[in-house]
């Protein structure tokens, strides 16, 4: 055993070998250069500048997973700039530009809850459930006697990434500050009480019943029946 260990060495089978691994070595390099030639696919210029021009909030609110793939649609025309809130109004002028359509100047939205009934609206039942609103609303169309009344388990309050969202007394309510008109509010809500609105609006009717007056009035204290005023 030890006379093996101690034999000479024979270098012309040693360079045989590392002659073999340099020359698989080399063969695999190329093949490897080869393949990312002819599997490379050139990212399209038009792409990369729609997305510098994005806002970059990857809140997913233009139903894409975030702005690349945002910008990416734009580009194939699948997808529509107005799909797009957080992105300014220069912003959304530019990638027109660059996708040679033409460009609206729009005021600038956020979102509202048309209700403010809450703990002011009358109970049908004490709900025991899942926490959110897409769950209670299975149950004969929510706990609220008020048939679109804000259900306040706050399924809109996770879909903000912002933290715009909150429930303050048993409703939905959104601070416009904070706001950046991305739409995932809007699609939580499955009793669509959620609308977008001008930034530069002072009021709106922050009601959404369809109940007459005198069964509005027997329901909420606060509900809307009309009057004109």
């Amino acid at each position: 055993m030890f006379y093996s260990l101690l034999a000479p060495v024979n270098w012309g089978t040693v360079g045989i070998v590392l002659a073999i691994v340099a020359v698989i070595a080399i063969v695999f390099a190329i093949l490897i250069v080869l393949v990312s030639k002819l599997c490379f696919v050139k990212e399209d210029e038009k792409i990369a500048a729609i997305a510098e021009n994005l806002a970059g909030a990857n809140c997913g609110g233009c139903g894409y997973a975030g702005c690349a793939d945002f910008a990416k649609a734009l580009a194939e025309g699948k997808a529509e700039l107005c799909g797009c809130g957080p992105t300014s109004n220069e912003g959304k002028a530019k990638i027109a530009e660059i996708l040679g359509i033409p460009f609206n100047d729009s005021e600038p939205t956020f979102a509202v809850v048309k209700c403010a009934g809450g703990n002011k609206c009358k109970d049908k039942f004490d709900y025991i459930g899942n926490k959110d609103c897409a769950s209670q609303i299975r149950l004969q169309n929510g706990k609220k006697c008020c048939p679109e009344g804000c259900l306040g388990d706050g399924s809109c309050v996770g879909a903000c990434p912002d933290g715009a969202v909150k429930v303050i007394n048993g409703v939905a309510t959104i601070e416009k500050e904070l706001c950046e008109a991305c739409g995932l509010c809007v699609r939580s809500c499955p009793k669509n009480l959620i609308e977008f609105i001008p930034r530069s609006a002072k009021v709106f009717v922050a009601c959404s019943t369809k109940c007459r007056g005198k069964e509005t009035m027997a329901n909420c204290q606060v509900g809307c029946i009309g009057c004109g005023l």
